[in-house]
């Protein structure tokens, strides 16, 4: 199989090495963190801190909660980028530099910033213990993650569509809260982020589109058991400090859902929006098991609602009433040297 799949990725070089410039953005059409965020080196830099501090007044800690949950996500860049690279197909070092290695590098370098502004944005704030943020990065990194794709390129674009659609959802319902609250520069640095994940969405698309032309049966089994085995979010083992592994994670999901920043019914959407984009439901001269993939696939949405939809009430009831606590909104009360790491 992998065989099968390594000569699929060698046959769409030469699409990737013509679409990739396409895909991404030229060095003057980038943005950088520090575009949206105070200028130290400026004499109103302090001014400009706290005109920042004074927006921020203005967000819940739920929504504070939602925006370190979602810069932690992007910390994990580093292992985001090693997974991908062991995917059959994709190799980012080397010289020359392939096609699916140099759209691997331009990736995670776009993605790279993500993480940066946030982070700074959050440290600017004033509200957050930022010690305790950083461990749980560190954590995160430490633990990583588990996407069930293997090496496999057919399963890895399938992720990867739905996945930076789904960051997509989160960082744009962020922003138009943030707007909302008052805080203009953490909407507009979200704002940002959600239009890189929406191109990096289309990107992996496109991707598998062109995997689905070349190898139609194998590519629609792959999509199946992707959703078989369910989407796992890629931060799904955040833990803050003396947590057990995922526990951070599942608070920081009730809150986003709680906040209609990410819900089951985004994850239908998104489903929906892959199975209409791929065309899904009209593929023909397919074999037995492909022919059962698809006809899976075709009424996976509906389930997914009708779920969603009956247990809309009690769900969101319990997430209602459920109150977190993070260490991250802690005050520190020691000296950070004195204080022995014990993640």
């Amino acid at each position: 199989m992998n065989g099968k799949r390594r000569e699929v990725m060698k046959h769409l070089e030469g699409f990737a090495a013509e679409a990739i410039p396409t895909l991404t953005l030229s060095q003057d059409e980038y943005w950088q963190p520090a575009d949206f965020l105070p200028d130290m080196t400026q004499p109103d830099a302090f001014e400009q801190i706290r005109a920042l501090q004074d927006q921020a007044k203005g967000l819940s800690e739920d929504a504070l909660a939602v925006t370190i949950g979602d810069m932690i996500t992007e910390e994990a860049l580093p292992s985001y980028t090693t997974w991908i690279s062991q995917t059959e197909g994709f190799a980012l070092n080397g010289e020359p530099r392939g096609p699916w290695g140099l759209w691997l590098g331009k990736w995670a370098a776009e993605e790279n910033r993500h993480g940066d502004v946030l982070n700074r944005y959050l440290y600017l704030t004033g509200r957050v213990n930022m010690r305790e943020v950083e461990v749980t990065i560190q954590n995160l990194i430490s633990d990583g993650g588990d996407t069930q794709t293997a090496d496999d390129p057919y399963r890895a674009f399938t992720y990867t569509s739905f996945q930076e659609k789904a960051t997509q959802f989160s960082h744009g319902n962020l922003a138009a809260y943030a707007r909302k609250a008052g805080d203009d520069t953490l909407g507009k640095l979200c704002g940002y982020v959600a239009a890189d994940e929406n191109r990096h969405a289309k990107a992996y698309r496109l991707f598998f589109q062109k995997c689905l032309d070349t190898d139609t049966n194998d590519a629609l089994i792959a999509f199946a058991d992707v959703m078989k085995t369910k989407i796992t979010m890629p931060a799904m083992f955040m833990r803050e400090r003396g947590k057990k592994m995922g526990e951070t994670f599942k608070h920081f999901a009730d809150i986003a859902e709680r906040m209609s920043i990410y819900t089951p019914i985004h994850y239908t959407e998104i489903l929906e929006s892959l199975l209409n984009d791929w065309d899904i439901e009209h593929l023909k001269g397919l074999n037995d098991k492909a022919e059962a993939a698809q006809e899976y696939l075709c009424r996976l949405p509906e389930r997914y609602r009708k779920i969603a939809e009956r247990v809309a009430g009690r769900v969101s009831k319990t997430v209602s009433e459920t109150v977190h606590t993070f260490s991250w909104f802690d005050v520190p009360t020691a000296d950070p040297k004195s204080v022995a790491d014990t993640a």
